[in-house]
């Protein structure tokens, strides 16, 4: 492990000294400051991974230090030191972004123990921060082929042809392969989609938006780490929360367009793993505020995904995937709508197997 470096800024100099002492325990290289215009200077030198400012120091206040870091220099870690045990001043400096207060004085193994904890949170949101960035940063760019498709689609004009369709499946595909051997699932889901939209009366227009829009449920899943969607293990903690944000990054990907049929994609893929009960992600909508065709591909999707084996599980059988839904029925699923899919079925188990 790198060794941290730690300013200490206090405008008294035996306290300087102790504190420095006492974090030499923790293995930390220590500079000293004796006021606000030294740390300046000092953090010009140095990438510090935490500063222990005293809040009461002449001139410019531990106060206005914090700010100055906060700005300046968001990955040094900050805690605050003062003789006045006052609520209101460490709201407001943990409000500022200090890690933590602490009241002159103050035992070895405190100092140390909230040193500590700075450091791990410190790494902690560095690493988060640096995700983030590169997952905007894929969402942004992606793959050239799958950034220019979506771009197309959204110039395109509000008819689909043959061309255009075949592009949707195409970029869908890009996500779909980076998570397991697809077969036929996009055109399953879409060709499930649009049968239970024609059971239900829909424009035929609608029909045939829903149709191609539903392939593009899950494209958000092309920043997922191949390695996470692949895993045949139990998911961690951690990556099923990734995996859950598929639904966000297909929405951040799809989201701003003129597009009738891209502004129905973009529905989906936020919304097509809400659940009618509210447990589902990744806003936790609930029974008829999950839109209508959220609730449509929540069913297909999870139809087809049961009934077609995948490299982390055999493929269930018809009947069995039938029983399985049927047990959430109402929870998991709309019940009226999964009633209806179930009417739908041979219909759409004669298309499955043409």
């Amino acid at each position: 492990m790198m060794t941290p470096k730690v300013l200490i800024i206090d405008d008294e100099e035996p306290v300087r000294l102790l504190h420095g002492r006492m974090l030499k325990r923790l293995g930390c290289w220590c500079a000293m400051a004796a006021d606000a215009t030294q740390a300046r200077n000092l953090m010009q030198e140095h990438e510090f991974a935490l500063a222990l400012i005293d809040v009461n120091m002449p001139g410019v206040t531990g106060v206005d230090l914090v700010r100055h870091i906060a700005t300046q220099y968001p990955d040094t870690a900050m805690l605050m030191v003062t003789a006045v045990d006052d609520p209101l001043i460490a709201d407001s400096l943990l409000e500022l972004g200090a890690y933590g207060y602490l009241v002159k004085p103050f035992e070895c193994n405190e100092l140390l123990i909230n040193v500590s904890s700075a450091l791990r949170r410190r790494s902690v949101e560095i690493q988060n921060r640096k995700h983030r960035e590169r997952l905007e940063e894929l969402i942004l760019v992606g793959s050239a082929s799958l950034h220019d498709a979506i771009e197309r689609l959204k110039r395109a004009d509000s008819k689909v042809g043959a061309a255009e369709e075949q592009m949707i499946f195409e970029t869908a595909r890009v996500a779909e392969f980076r998570a397991h051997d697809p077969g036929r699932h996009l055109e399953n889901v879409s060709n499930h989609c649009a049968i239970m939209a024609r059971r239900l009366g829909s424009d035929p227009d609608y029909c045939d938006r829903l149709r191609l829009a539903s392939v593009l449920h899950d494209i958000g899943k092309i920043v997922i780490p191949e390695g996470t969607l692949l895993k045949q293990d139990r998911l961690t903690r951690f990556e099923f929360e990734m995996v859950k944000r598929h639904c966000t990054f297909g929405h951040l990907m799809l989201t701003g367009t003129k597009s009738d049929l891209l502004m129905l994609a973009d529905t989906i893929a936020w919304t097509h793993h809400e659940r009618y009960d509210g447990t589902g992600y990744p806003r936790g909508l609930s029974g008829d505020t999950i839109p209508l065709e959220g609730r449509i591909v929540a069913i297909a999707d999870v139809f087809d995904a049961l009934t077609t084996g995948r490299s982390y599980k055999p493929a269930y059988p018809a009947e069995k995937a039938i029983d399985l839904m049927k047990q959430v029925r109402g929870q998991h699923f709309d019940p009226s709508l999964l009633d209806l899919f179930f009417k739908c079925r041979q219909e759409a188990d004669e298309i499955q197997a043409a």
